[in-house]
């Protein structure tokens, strides 16, 4: 691996960042706060939330195993997508690698910070080897994304071929897991010592049921942590959302039955879907989701819509051509789906 200042943008490295109030006093008890031109009134809402969010990463820290000093909390997970670029990636010079057909932030991100992102093709299995990704790089390229479970093919990725990726690349690799928790595979959390360039995204939007809230995070190193902690606006996770991740990571047991029912649902509607006339292939997935092959996704997609039910046409991207994503829903919402398609 580069250093770490080999790999951060110049002006990021030298960037002296925002002090605020919540952070000047940080180490002693206070209970009189005139320092922040906060209204005195409508508590606890009139005060700036914390802005590194220290009881919700202690709390995640006790589930994950991962020490609070290696997480770092974002307005989603997109906000910690982006901050990669922002604190890596020199714009019109660097560039990143990614896997295609993926999440197509990463794209988004790389285009708004004028950054040139390079498509490696996944294989008609959607898997890809660990020497294709290698071989899109140069010394210009900063960062390698992998999504696993991917979105949308829902597979994990060979993790032998992940591990390749990380001990031979001399930057930074990016495997966002926000499905993991429907997956069969361990996250990568657990190997974030062994390997200082490897970052890791996760999310409470998915098996955790909170979307709504934005919160998202990252994994990785304290050093590449300080990093994003000095890149990102000051209150970045607003109170409301802090105190309602709190509430749902302090009620795992419901978390679990969930993530019970969903897989239990998943499982009886691959069945189900491979049976329906219009379905050629449902493909193996380890997400909330899967992705089928039929013989029209648009007529299918504007059909579903006119009854509504929505699903998630893929047609239109690599390697999906008549694909729907259809996320598993309750056993009501799938068995209405289900309905509608048998009669086509």
């Amino acid at each position: 691996m580069k250093t770490l200042e080999q790999l951060v943008r110049p002006n990021i490295w030298s960037l002296a960042p925002y002090s605020s109030a919540r952070n000047e006093y940080s180490g002693h008890v206070a209970h009189v706060f005139l320092d922040a031109n906060e209204n005195p009134y409508n508590g606890p809402y009139n005060r700036y939330p914390d802005p590194l969010q220290l009881e919700v990463k202690e709390r995640l820290s006790q589930l994950k195993g991962v020490p609070a000093e290696n997480i770092f909390l974002g307005n989603g997970s997109d906000e910690a997508i982006d901050l990669v670029y922002r604190c890596f990636c020199e714009p019109k010079k660097d560039n990143v690698v990614a896997i295609c057909p993926t999440y197509g932030m990463y794209e988004v991100c790389a285009d708004i910070n004028d950054v040139e992102y390079r498509n490696v093709m996944l294989d008609e299995n959607y898997q890809v080897e660990a020497s294709k990704l290698l071989a899109a790089c140069d010394d210009n390229t900063k960062a390698i994304w992998i999504c696993s479970p991917n979105n949308p093919t829902g597979n994990n990725i060979c993790r032998e071929e992940v591990i390749k990726v990380i001990e031979q690349f001399e930057g930074l690799v990016i495997v966002d897991e926000a499905y993991i928790d429907f997956s069969r595979e361990h996250s990568m959390t657990r190997m974030l010592e062994k390997y200082p360039n490897l970052i890791v995204l996760q999310t409470l939007s998915k098996a955790w049921g909170s979307a709504a809230i934005r919160m998202g995070m990252a994994f990785a190193s304290k050093e590449i942590i300080d990093i994003y902690n000095k890149v990102k606006y000051p209150y970045n996770v607003n109170l409301l959302t802090q105190e309602q991740a709190l509430k749902r990571l302090n009620d795992t047991y419901t978390v679990e039955q969930w993530g019970k029912l969903l897989l239990q649902e998943r499982d009886r509607m691959i069945v189900a879907f491979s049976e329906l006339k219009l379905c050629e292939k449902v493909y193996p997935t380890d997400a909330n989701f899967f992705l089928a092959k039929v013989n029209d996704a648009q007529k299918i997609y504007d059909y579903l819509v006119e009854n509504g039910i929505i699903v998630r046409n893929r047609t239109r991207i690599t390697l999906c051509k008549d694909c729907l994503r259809v996320t598993i829903g309750t056993k009501d919402e799938n068995n209405e789906l289900l309905a509608a398609l048998r009669i086509l």
